[in-house]
């Protein structure tokens, strides 16, 4: 007698996939995510372990990634540009974004090439001491063992230790964002 779940689809296991499902996993998945190829192969082999495998031969999902690039739906450079750009407008410093465009398969020559100017790291720098309030966006200005965290949390966020100095150290936010500023924004040509 079947119990009280089994008619649950939801309770089912999942059906193995083929080349057709494989194909069609992959196109849901880049229609709904920003994805790395990497990142896009990553989910498919982990897709196959969940599922399993029903056709012949092994599946190509090398290719079938090699395909959606070439047809622009996975585009890696985009993807790296919007993901820095995402990191750098939250506050997070260079060193951070290379991590996290590393740990989706970015290459380190794209990954170079998408770094942004000092002007951004600096804003990006600025933009974090205002969200945590450090330095001078706090209520009343840091003392020696504040100071020193604050100098760590920045680190932590991927920012150097000069920008870090600079920003909690500053008597006003006046000064905090004159410092930002101060430097002409480097556009890659």
């Amino acid at each position: 007698m079947p119990g009280p779940h089994s008619a649950n689809p939801r309770n089912r296991a999942p059906r193995p996939l083929d080349p057709t499902r494989l194909e069609e996993l992959a196109l849901a998945y880049v229609a709904r995510f920003s994805v790395s190829a990497a990142k896009l192969e990553q989910y498919l082999r982990r897709k196959l372990r969940e599922r399993g495998w029903d056709a012949e031969g092994e599946p190509e999902i090398h290719r079938l990634v090699d395909r959606l690039v070439s047809l622009r739906y996975v585009d890696d450079e985009a993807f790296a540009r919007s993901k820095a750009a995402g990191l750098l407008r939250r506050g997070y410093g260079p060193r951070r974004v290379n991590q996290a465009l590393s740990a989706a398969g970015i290459e380190a020559e794209l990954r170079e090439k998408v770094r942004t100017g000092e002007a951004a790291e600096r804003a990006a720098a600025l933009a974090m001491a205002r969200k945590r309030r450090l330095g001078p966006f706090g209520a009343e200005p840091p003392d020696r063992q504040q100071r020193e965290k604050q100098i760590a949390a920045l680190l932590r966020a991927g920012h150097a230790l000069a920008s870090a100095r600079e920003l909690v150290e500053a008597r006003s936010i006046e000064e905090a964002e004159n410092w930002a500023e101060a430097i002409e924004e480097e556009f890659p040509e």
